[in-house]
């Protein structure tokens, strides 16, 4: 009795794969397997062991100065109820070029590597930095369409430059939306080819006239960079980041199942290593007195583009309407290397949760409590 309804629930699952696959929704599959499956509800900052990586190597490390009063000073009541609120795992400042507070939790290390999630899209604009300085990229306003062709066939596609990219005035049809699966950043994080999700999306409007943060943007940046250099992102990272920074460890740069990094996201270092970015930007491009990005390129990356309404400039989030003036890399679940140049200091913070609240601009609001925070500690030591 129960073998003809057993038959029909079989034929209706399958059918609904079929459909699925039919769809070009099948990287669902691999999305409820890395979350539900593991008992998440979306992604984490732990799941980079589930995809397939490039490596980005270090060289030899240069550890970051200890400062003579590091971690002497107790965190505020404030600070680690909201440290603990928003689980946190890292939790790093930097003055004066040395560590003063440094601070794990849940099994954490100094050395444990943790997903940057879009705080990646600022190493993209870095290299896309020092592949103009290499002479593999003309300048920032390059068009996208001379490293693809194909690109000029769209509407708008032979005005897109890499600048646009860059700045997030793309134009680009991408709906940046985090927690819908059928949206494309879905696609892009759980799917095999990075190339299908963001070659078929179209041009919606003239590029350089909106400001619009998409991840697809800094993807289609990613490839621009990867094939002038004609070299993985994390091997060109490795040679002219990681290497002449001194990073402590590897860090690892997720792909799709082609072996294309992801240019929007997920490079998994630790939190003295990210620390490490911000002090390049903060040095105006150099690292111990070495040039190592253009000057001038770094003075673009942090420096507000009038159709952001002041709040990022390439790759790179900034706040000159605080009391004391920022800016900071950023990436889901509050994932921050904020740098605050008037004091001389970097603050990192990786964890599993966001603060809710924003500033008026829609900017979390988290960021200026750490400094101020922060800039307590400094004064006490």
């Amino acid at each position: 009795m129960l073998k003809k309804p057993l038959n029909i629930s079989l034929l209706l699952i399958a059918g609904v794969i079929l459909a699925v696959y039919i769809s070009g929704y099948q990287y669902l599959f691999k999305g409820i397997r890395l979350t539900y499956l593991r008992g998440k509800t979306s992604s984490t900052i732990d799941d980079g062991k589930y995809f397939p990586a490039r490596s980005i190597s270090k060289g030899n490390p240069k550890p970051w100065p200890i400062d003579k009063d590091y971690n002497k000073i107790a965190l505020s009541p404030q600070l680690e109820k909201h440290l603990k609120d928003t689980e946190s795992v890292s939790f790093l400042i930097i003055r004066n070029g040395k560590i003063l507070q440094e601070r794990y939790w849940d099994g954490y290390k100094n050395n444990t590597a943790s997903n940057s999630f879009s705080m990646a899209k600022t190493v993209t604009v870095l290299l896309l930095g020092k592949a103009i300085d290499d002479g593999r990229i003309g300048s920032l306003d390059q068009k996208f369409s001379e490293f693809y062709p194909e690109f000029s066939e769209k509407s708008f596609g032979n005005d897109l430059t890499l600048r646009n990219l860059a700045t997030m005035e793309s134009g680009l049809d991408w709906d940046e939306d985090y927690k819908n699966p059928f949206l494309p950043n879905a696609a892009a994080y759980y799917g095999f080819s990075l190339a299908e999700v963001v070659f078929q999306k179209k041009i919606k409007q003239q590029p350089g006239k909106k400001f619009e943060y998409q991840s697809g943007a800094t993807q289609l940046l990613g490839f621009a960079v990867g094939k002038a250099v004609g070299m993985p992102l994390a091997e060109y990272a490795s040679a002219k980041l990681w290497k002449p920074l001194g990073m402590e460890q590897d860090a690892d740069w997720t792909t799709d199942d082609l072996g294309v990094e992801k240019a929007f996201c997920c490079i998994h270092s630790n939190a003295r290593d990210f620390a490490k970015l911000g002090s390049l930007l903060l040095n105006g491009g150099k690292f111990q007195n070495i040039p190592l990005i253009d000057e001038k390129f770094v003075h673009q990356m942090i420096t507000p583009t009038q159709n952001s309404n002041g709040v990022y400039g390439m790759g790179v989030w900034i706040n000159d309407d605080a009391k004391i003036p920022h800016y900071y890399l950023r990436g889901l679940y509050g994932q921050y290397v904020i740098v605050v140049p008037a004091l001389d200091m970097i603050i990192v913070r990786l964890g599993n949760k966001e603060g809710q609240e924003k500033d008026a601009k829609n900017r979390p609001a988290e960021v200026e409590f750490y400094i101020n925070e922060a800039l307590k500690m400094a004064q006490k030591s």
